[in-house]
Order: C-alpha cells, then structure tokens, then sequence
C-alpha cells in the first residue's frame, strides 16, 4: 500500500451523516491521504500494511482530527470601520436609523470607494490569517461594499486573488443588491437595473462571482427586485442566496427557495411556511450569531421548526464592519450554542457538512469520508464539544489543506 501520509493515535469526528455515533464519531482511529485526497480512514486496529519507512507518519497524541472549517458568509473584504456606530447603537440608535441617516452599509462603501486594491488585499489578507489559525479552510468572501460598477469589481477582485495566494479556499458572491447607494436613493428600480444589465455581465465576464446575493428586507430591496436579480444570476448559470428575514418577514426565503437558492441567511424573522419551503427545496438556513449578538436582537431565529423539518442550519460569521466586527468561526461556535441554542454537534455540522452545502461544494470537504479532498485539522482537545465550549485557547494544532501539511 502506497500512500503520502497517515495519521494515527487520533479520534475523527468525521461529522458524515453515514455514521450513526455522534459527529460520526471514530475512536483509536487512522487516516490516510494519497494525491490530495482521503484514501483510507477507520480503526486503527484496521488500518491496511503500508511502507512505514517511505510514508510520513503524524501522531495524534489522543487529539482530534475535524473537516477543516467552513465561514459561508462573510463580508471579509472591505475598508475602514464603523466603531462611531457602536457607539450609537449603544446610546440607544436602531440599526434601521443609522442606515436612514447614512450610516450603516453606506458609510463602508464611501471608504471602499476611496481605497485602492493594495490596501484592500492587505486588510483582507490579514482577516483571512485570523480564521486560518483557528481551523478554517474554506470562505465565502462577498462584495456590496461598493454599489459602483467599479468598486463591486474591484472588491470581487481583491477577494478573487486571496484565495490564490492564501492556503484558504475563497468563493466569492456579487452582492451588488446590498443597499441603494445615494446616487440612487429616489429610484431604487434603476439602481437594480444597473446591477443587472450592466454590474453582473461584467462580474461574469472576468469570472469574478460564484453566486449572486441580495438584500431583501424593507431598508434595502423587495421581493420583485429581489426575484429580479436572482433570477438574472440564475439565468447565466450562477448560484443564488439571500440576506433573507433580518429584520422582518417579507416572505425573501420562500422566494429564494423557489428559485432554488443554496442558501438563506439571518433569517430572525422566517415563519413556518418559510421554513417548509426551505425543507421542500433543500435550501440551507444559514444562522449568523455574531450578527445576532453585536446588534442584541431579541427576535431568535426558529431553530426548533428548522429541526422538525430537517433544513440543514449552517453557522458563519457574517464577518463585516458594521453589524458583526467579529473575525472568529469557533467563537461563532460557541455563540451558536449559547444564543441561538443549537447543540454542539449542531454548531459543529454548521461550520462543515451543512456550510459546504451552502456553498455548493459537499461533493469535496465538508466531511472526513474516502475520496474527499484532504482538508482536516488536527486540534487538540479531548471532545469535539470542547470546540463550542470555549474560546481564546489555541487548540487548532496542524491543518492540511488539499493534503498538505500548511499550518502547525
């Protein structure tokens, strides 16, 4: 037996859902990596011959070996900070007047605008160094902080290159539709015919977007300009999700799962046909706590109908300026867990099996199962509920990324 690694004196929360134990739990386990891929993984005990003196052997110590985490839903490129409206918020300013009065997502496309690609790429770079250290592999970057043809670009860019020169993996959603930029202010109907005859065809000509996003909620778009975009994106072979239910329920999610959308996301306010809607088409609900928690919502998202019709919940950070400075997956973790009541092993499957799905890609990480790429961490910790549990020690102790050795 020839393969490029193996790991032994490791327990696998392998989080697929063809095992029956708690995150597809493995204990005494091994693993073996070969061209990228996860070749071999079980009981030790059973683990096949194979060359022990031309194969790299990593030792476990007893710790646990994860998929590598997966943040779908960011806003991880963008330019200065909103620290005046923290301070607003908390001398009593809603959310929806900061935006009204021009601050809000406005006030973070003024300093976009202003900066250059460098400095983008820099600040951006620096956040994606801040997940890759604690587990995560795999991001979904959006734009929105630009509402100019140019910016949009230029941000969809940005995110394009960081994930050729960082380990990390990096999808990247056009969300053009975030917020009416002032320009606009009296005739949002133009606006979003700007995004899509003259915004998306250039993102799709420079292969800039994975999948396309918008803002449906009553201080940005409605439900006909909503159904507008997506079905634009979809029509030229995009993915489609939405910031869907955030603030109230304007029916965003059931729209989006008919149009079959990988993914709602917020969705604070989504009633029960929304979320029989969601199970009928297979769409994620994508919860985001840091959101939840930086703006102290009370409106708690309706956890207990998603699990009695089984919609996969995803956990991201929603990492922005504005509503969630957060730049933390496992703390998302822990507030998933704390606030939103999701158990661990719930939170768990957010950031992996579920979160991969969000973004179209379970047919290659999201789970630790033969054929797989090899993306996994080695963390050490004594459950995988300890991933939940606490926060601010460094656990995460090796992560291989395409079956390569990249972090320790």
């Amino acid at each position: 037996m020839s393969w490029d690694q193996v790991w032994i004196d490791i327990n696998i929360a392998t989080m697929s859902p063809n095992i029956s134990e708690p995150y597809g739990t493995i204990t005494d386990a091994a693993l073996a990596v070969k061209d990228g891929k996860i070749a071999w993984v079980g009981k030790r005990s059973e683990l096949p011959e194979f060359d022990v003196f031309a194969t790299p052997i990593y030792k476990g110590k007893g710790g646990w070996i994860t998929p590598g985490l997966i943040d779908a839903h960011t806003h991880l490129v963008f330019a200065g900070n909103r620290a005046n409206e923290f301070e607003l918020r908390l001398n009593g300013a809603s959310y929806e007047e900061i935006a009204r009065s021009g601050g809000g997502i406005i006030s973070t496309v003024n300093a976009c605008r202003e900066a250059d690609e460098a400095e983008l790429f820099e600040l951006g770079r620096q956040r994606l160094n801040a997940l890759a250290k604690e587990g995560v592999t795999t991001v979904e970057i959006k734009s929105g902080y630009g509402l100019d043809i140019d910016t949009e670009l230029k941000i969809l860019r940005v995110a394009r290159e960081l994930g050729k020169h960082h380990h990390v993996d990096v999808k990247t959603t056009f969300l053009g539709a975030h917020a009416i930029p002032p320009e606009y202010k009296h005739d949002s109907d133009a606006y979003v015919d700007l995004v899509i005859n003259e915004m998306l065809p250039k993102v799709i000509a420079e292969d800039l977007a994975d999948a396309v996003d918008v803002f449906c909620e009553n201080i940005a778009f409605n439900l006909e300009q909503t159904e507008r975009v997506l079905a634009a994106a979809k029509a030229a072979g995009l993915q489609i999700k939405l910031h869907a239910e955030q603030l109230s329920n304007m029916g965003g999610s059931a729209l989006a799962a008919k149009l079959g959308a990988k993914s709602v996301d917020h969705i604070e306010y989504l009633d029960e046909d929304g979320v029989k809607a969601l199970s009928e088409s297979g769409t994620c609900a994508t919860l985001l706590p840091g959101a939840f928690y930086f703006l102290r919502e009370t409106q708690h998202p309706p956890i207990d109908l998603l699990r009695q019709y089984k919609v996969p919940m995803v956990v991201a950070s929603d990492y922005n300026p504005g509503s969630s400075p957060l730049c933390s997956s496992l703390l998302m973790l822990n507030m998933a867990c704390t606030l939103l009541r999701l158990t661990p092993e719930e939170a768990l499957a957010g950031m992996t099996r579920n979160a991969a799905k969000a973004l179209g890609i379970e047919d290659k990480v999201g789970v630790v199962e033969v054929g797989m790429v090899a993306d996994f961490c080695m963390w050490n910790i004594s459950t995988p509920a300890e991933l939940a549990y606490t926060y601010g020690v460094a656990s995460c102790v090796d992560v291989v990324k395409n079956g390569h050795l990249v972090h320790q």
